[in-house]
């Protein structure tokens, strides 16, 4: 449960009408479960609990593989206690982990994670224009898996040091072609056998 037990009625309202919007929006692609107020009907398993993020997703095939966790956050619960409790244990989780904050607290929001090293995919912002509610992506980190396997920064550098060597090489071969190419003409342009006929004409 998380440590903010009990919010603000107006925070509280806007909390679970952004987890259906949510909900209805992410459902083309996922199969999505969703934990509103006191109902905790999706489940992860995390370590020896269970805890309950405000959106599950899981895949639309049979085998409903986790595909994502969401949490939803108002400006009451982007704090420090939240941030353990919660979010750094929902980052250790093998799906993607998505957080989304009022768009006030995005900077709260990015600190607290990295000052409690939660493995966040993406935080995005929601704010309130008239009826509609804006969501937008303000932070997305490399996939857990790319991250792993050093993907997005050693590899490309790596590849372009041996790219520079055979570079190298190719001159340092057409230099030394070039003096066994010299070396050919020498033979054929020896007037030694000259003198040799002006000695027979002495005689």
């Amino acid at each position: 449960m998380s440590p903010i037990l009990v919010r603000p009625v107006r925070e509280q309202l806007e909390h679970d009408r952004v987890i259906r919007l949510l909900q209805a929006k992410l459902k083309r692609k996922h199969d999505v479960a969703v934990n509103v107020a006191d109902e905790q009907s999706a489940g992860i398993k995390i370590g020896p609990g269970q805890m309950f993020p405000d959106l599950v997703l899981t895949s639309q095939d049979k085998t409903h593989r986790l595909e994502g966790v969401i949490e939803v956050e108002t400006g009451e619960s982007v704090n420090h206690l939240e941030a353990m409790a919660q979010w750094a244990h929902f980052g250790k989780v093998r799906a993607p982990f998505f957080l989304y904050v009022p768009a006030s607290a995005v900077d709260i929001a990015r600190r607290l994670c990295t000052e409690n090293d939660v493995d966040v995919a993406e935080i995005w912002s929601y704010h309130a224009l008239g009826d509609q509610t804006r969501f937008t992506l303000v932070t997305k980190n490399a996939p857990k898996a790319g991250a792993s396997n050093g993907q997005s920064a050693v590899r490309p550098a790596a590849a372009s040091k041996p790219a520079a060597k055979p570079a190298a090489k190719g001159p340092a071969k057409a230099a030394a072609k070039k003096p066994a190419a010299k070396a050919k003409p020498k033979p054929q342009t020896k007037p030694k056998p000259k003198p040799a006929a002006k000695n027979t004409k002495r005689k």
